[in-house]
């Protein structure tokens, strides 16, 4: 196998695709690629994916690939320290989903976050050493790799190691980003970290990392054993021990990625194939699809009044129905087979005038039958067979519990607080929760994480998802509806404005640039609340053309960078 070009090359020719990335949504044609693509949130890691995928590796390797390249070139979301889920499809048409998402720690209890009086400590579950559950980010690549993978495991970790090793340039939003965090990152890290300098990042500095480094050379060196186990497993529980954290030596070896069924349904002739729980995503996004299909989305056009009730509407209730009843079907019964049953969804939008907004307060989650952050990163893979992966990687809040583990380099995440803390209690997204997301040792906090692959015709169409905390499900929620009902092209799917209604707070929050201002005025006069907010989500997705040509969606609103080949 021949040697990866250099990590600085990477960095001289990305120049040129992330202008093109920029550039499609403003009416260029969009280039179609047939060997293989990449969309990541950075362009070093859409460098290291497509040059996996070019020296023969299929879409797992390139993901694998991909996983650690941004645990080094994108800190505030990529990540070794926290978790996530993997959606796969082959070639043949078979599909998988891969769980690597956090679980809490033996020591966890119920009420571990709340007061003497039952209310809850806010930081204890966003910072610090208690924050973070047991890391799967690295189990689900090697079982990930161990099922489907085709290149030697050390290859795929190697550009990783080197991008830590030898640095990299970070970008202006990479440099302003850690300034910002720059006071959290040295109040929770005493030793120092990297991600601090003396001065002020700029664009263009080199961030290297070379504890990183070094705690990549024993993954690479030993798979799973390198982080769960030895010096790397010291340090985490040595962390813990700095900062009350409770991830024990026991956690760390008992932790396992789990391989689990899609969830899968169908959408306008469309095969949509999702994530389960413990991710609400695939369900919710499963469940609003149904609840707008029975409308004539495409003759109302894209956000126009009409389309905006339903979208809004559908929202409203699946998110109801999320708060109630989804949580890890390992501790609690799920009720899958309801939430995207079609006449359920049907039903559950019946009672939604057009005339006037619904109101949260009077809208539950639906009963069951007798019987029965906001960081976080995408990535979209496919490659020259057909093979697809998409990938959703988190450690919750932007550069997690803002703790560097001493000596080994990476960061823990936070996502405990993704558990229901407290009943009726939101979480930092502002989402609530129950019993069915209550803290359990060993238990997998709810995500709502949404990786997503489409077929068209029983072959592959769409691979697609985006971070963006709990306004994840309703942005691949509408980047599926901007291809499938309002015809758009992928980068201009992706690049659409956005909003989003989560139940509760009650009110649409959207971005400064989506929604006319005619249509505005129609929605807030019948009851909407609109509230302008920054932007939602980091869409990256890819479209397979009627000739298998593949063309990519990189967002805008970040660095992201669609390569192909």
């Amino acid at each position: 196998m021949k040697n990866f070009p250099l990590v600085r090359f990477f960095s001289v020719l990305l120049v040129f695709s992330m202008v093109s990335c920029q550039l499609f949504h403003r009416g260029g044609q969009l280039p179609a690629y047939h060997n293989g693509m990449v969309v990541t949130a950075h362009p070093e890691a859409s460098a290291v994916g497509l040059e996996i995928l070019k020296n023969g590796g299929n879409a797992v390797d390139a993901a694998v690939a991909v996983q650690f390249a941004l645990a080094v070139v994108y800190p505030n979301a990529g990540n070794i320290g926290g978790g996530g889920f993997m959606v796969y499809r082959g070639a043949d048409g078979s599909v998988a989903a891969l769980d690597f998402r956090e679980a809490a720690p033996a020591a966890a209890s119920r009420d571990m976050y709340l007061d003497t009086q039952g209310n809850p400590i806010t930081d204890l579950s966003l910072r610090g050493q208690l924050a973070s559950g047991i890391p799967g980010s690295v189990d689900g690549m090697v079982k990930a790799h161990e099922k489907y993978g085709k290149l030697d495991w050390k290859l795929l970790v190697e550009p990783a190691v080197r991008l830590a090793e030898q640095g990299f340039p970070v970008t202006a939003r990479q440099a302003a980003e850690l300034n910002h965090r720059k006071a959290a990152l040295m109040q929770y890290n005493a030793a120092g970290t990297a991600l601090v300098r003396t001065g002020e990042w700029q664009p263009g500095d080199t961030l290297v990392q070379r504890e990183l480094a070094h705690t990549l050379t024993l993954i690479s060196q030993r798979g799973r054993a390198g982080f769960y186990e030895g010096e790397t497993a010291d340090r985490i529980v040595a962390e813990m021990a700095r900062g009350n954290g409770i991830i024990s030596h026991a956690d760390l070896a008992n932790y396992q990625a789990k391989w689990r069924d899609p969830v899968v349904s169908t959408y306008r002739g469309h095969r949509v194939i999702s994530m389960p729980p413990p991710s609400s995503g695939g369900i919710a996004l499963i469940a609003m699809l149904k609840s707008v299909e029975a409308f004539p989305l495409s003759e109302w056009g894209f956000q126009q009044d009409s389309t905006m009730r339903v979208m809004i509407e559908a929202e409203r209730r699946v998110y109801a129905d999320r708060a109630t009843h989804l949580g890890d079907p390992d501790f609690y019964r799920v009720p899958q087979a309801m939430l995207i049953d079609s006449t359920y969804n049907a039903n559950r939008m019946r009672n939604m005038n057009f005339e006037h907004a619904s109101f949260s307060s009077a809208i539950y989650a639906g009963p069951l039958p007798p019987g029965e952050h906001e960081e976080t990163t995408h990535f979209s893979v496919v490659d020259h067979t057909g093979n697809a992966v998409s990938i959703t990687t988190t450690i919750n809040g932007s550069y997690g519990s803002f703790v560097v583990v001493d000596g080994a380099g990476f960061l823990l995440n936070n996502e405990m607080d993704d558990f229901s803390v407290k009943p009726g209690v939101p979480n930092m997204f502002g989402l609530t929760g129950g019993a069915a997301n209550a803290i359990e040792p060993g238990k997998r906090m709810l995500s709502s994480m949404t990786p997503t692959i489409i077929e068209k015709n029983g072959s592959l169409f769409m691979v697609v998802g985006t971070p963006g905390g709990s306004t994840i499900m309703t942005s691949v929620f509408q980047t599926v509806l901007n291809v499938i009902d309002f015809n758009m092209n992928v980068q201009e799917a992706v690049t659409a404005p956005r909003f989003h209604h989560q139940w509760l707070p009650d009110e649409v929050m959207a971005e400064r640039d989506a929604v006319s201002k005619k249509v505005r005025h129609m929605l807030t006069t019948t009851g909407y609340k609109l509230v302008d907010r920054n932007s939602i989500g980091r869409v990256d997705a890819i479209l397979v053309q009627p000739d298998g040509g593949l063309q990519g969606g990189a967002d805008p609103r970040g660095d992201d960078v669609a390569m192909g080949y």
